[in-house]
């Protein structure tokens, strides 16, 4: 079995950075390009576009802002939980610029921080996987401190839509990233993967009828155990915590 890749803090809020700039050069340049025809006289014929186009821009910034706040940063000053409320609040703004529906089967509950961050996560990685639309259900069930999170996704193959497991996703969630490294590009599964360890979570993601399907159950006191005495054993645990 491959070892669990570590980073060190500065190399993961770095490479976190540059996601959340990845998602956001784009909507914010198109900002600009709508900003730049507005103010020129010669272009007026296309000033309605430009609206049309600085709106859907920053709609779209607004939605992966809001995102990056909750899913990769401290979210909050008030305290260590966070109601599901505001979970699905962000979903929703999230979802009206992906092209998935989503379905929210989720209780008004609190969740440790880093375990709503963790749904938050799987979420992302569940819409990505029906790039071209579809439904992704989202569920918590179980009881407080032991509930379990599903998500399933299928797409409407009528309309030439196409299910998947993303791309290198399952290593990267794993820690054992395919090529053997994580850069920028994969750093947000590989985050996921790190809460899931983090708040003593099993990970299962794969494809099976034409359904994705990826879930977060609670490890076993005994696999805890294990892997406690394990990290006492080698002389300490992870190195990668999201520096909070």
């Amino acid at each position: 079995m491959a070892d669990i890749i570590e980073l060190n803090a500065t190399d993961l809020a770095a490479m976190l950075c540059s996601r959340v700039c990845h998602d956001l050069i784009n909507p914010i340049g198109a900002i600009g390009n709508g900003l730049e025809v507005l103010a020129d006289p010669a272009q007026a014929e296309m000033a309605d576009g430009a609206r049309d186009l600085i709106a859907s821009a920053a709609k779209q910034s607004r939605a992966k802002l809001e995102f990056a706040r909750l899913a990769y940063g401290a979210s909050s000053t008030s305290g260590t939980d966070i109601d599901t409320r505001e979970c699905e609040r962000v979903a929703r703004i999230l979802f009206e610029i992906e092209k998935a529906n989503l379905e929210w089967n989720v209780p008004l509950i609190l969740l440790p921080k880093h375990k709503a961050k963790l749904f938050m996560n799987l979420l992302l990685i569940a819409a990505n996987s029906v790039p071209r639309g579809g439904e992704v259900i989202a569920t918590i069930s179980g009881d407080a401190g032991a509930e379990k999170f599903e998500f399933t996704t299928r797409s409407d193959p009528e309309k030439r839509q196409r299910t998947l497991v993303p791309s290198g996703v399952a290593g990267l969630l794993a820690g054992t990233p395919d090529e053997g490294s994580v850069d920028a590009r994969g750093i947000q599964p590989f985050y996921t993967g790190l809460l899931a360890r983090l708040t003593g979570m099993d990970l299962n993601i794969g494809l099976e009828n034409e359904t994705f399907f990826l879930t977060a159950t609670p490890k076993s006191a005994d696999a805890n155990d294990t892997e406690n005495a394990s990290d006492v054993a080698e002389g300490g645990g992870e190195s990668g915590a999201d520096g909070e």
